[in-house]
């Protein structure tokens, strides 16, 4: 049985009521007040240092997924953002649309296009999440944000996950930099809530860096450039099904085509 919108976000909004009376306290939201103001200069910064690169790939890389597999250039998906706001992710789209005669959602590389094995390792395909991070929806570093009905999943095993909300979500985070893409969602919750307890700019820098070069050695220490994600577990298309929160990330359900 699916969730119409109204029942999810009301899922979800338990979720982040029960949290709130477990958790270990609202300093989070004293204490992420500098973030808009970290995000800004931090993304002016980058622009002007590297704007020939940003130049060149924000040109390269949309010509070549309408080269390689037409239109659209860009995926959105609908994510649990600060507070349990809803808010559209954008990244480029990385992975074929299935066609109409086509029912059986991808699961596998197979279904990756030939760009998107290029991007993917770098993480290239989330830099269109600058424009979520100047739209004030997420942040440069914190946790990842999660799709609305797999949230409210993990919810009903594990309230305190809603616990991630206290911030917005980010790019970059200690989530991403020390565990993996299927870390178990009770993992990136203790990563996430070591995160929270100890925010800060120097922290986000420090992340920052660890992201970016965790990308790097990931993708290079493959045998190829679509190796990274070879032995990834294979995910359940069931919106439904229950849930262990010790089991794999990438096991849990997920929208459409495109990855987390």
């Amino acid at each position: 049985m699916r969730l119409d919108g109204a029942e999810r976000r009301g899922r979800g909004q338990r979720c982040a009521l029960r949290s709130t009376a477990t958790s270990a306290g609202g300093r989070a939201t004293a204490q992420d007040g500098y973030k808009r103001t970290f995000d800004l200069c931090m993304l002016g910064i980058v622009a002007v240092l590297l704007a020939p690169l940003w130049l060149l790939l924000a040109i390269f890389i949309p010509v070549a997924i309408w080269l390689n597999d037409g239109r659209p250039i860009f995926f959105t998906q609908e994510r649990v953002g600060k507070g349990d706001r809803d808010f559209r992710i954008i990244k480029f789209r990385s992975m074929q649309m299935p066609s109409s005669a086509d029912r059986t959602p991808p699961t596998s590389l197979g279904h990756v296009t030939a760009v998107g094995r290029l991007l993917r390792p770098f993480h290239l395909d989330e830099l269109p999440q600058v424009v979520n991070v100047l739209r004030g929806e997420m942040s440069l570093v914190g946790p990842r944000a999660e799709w609305r009905p797999r949230h409210d999943l993990i919810c009903k095993q594990l309230p305190e996950f809603a616990q991630r909300l206290r911030v917005r979500p980010g790019i970059a985070g200690l989530a991403q930099a020390r565990g993996h893409y299927w870390s178990s969602p009770r993992e990136k919750l203790r990563y996430d809530n070591l995160y929270i307890d100890s925010l800060g700019p120097w922290l986000d820098i420090k992340l920052i860096f660890l992201c970016v070069c965790a990308a790097i050695r990931r993708a290079w220490m493959s045998e190829d450039h679509h190796g990274y994600a070879a032995h990834m577990p294979q995910h359940t298309d069931e919106p439904d099904a229950e849930i262990d929160v010790l089991r794999p990330a990438s096991v849990l359900p997920r929208q459409g085509h495109e990855s987390a």
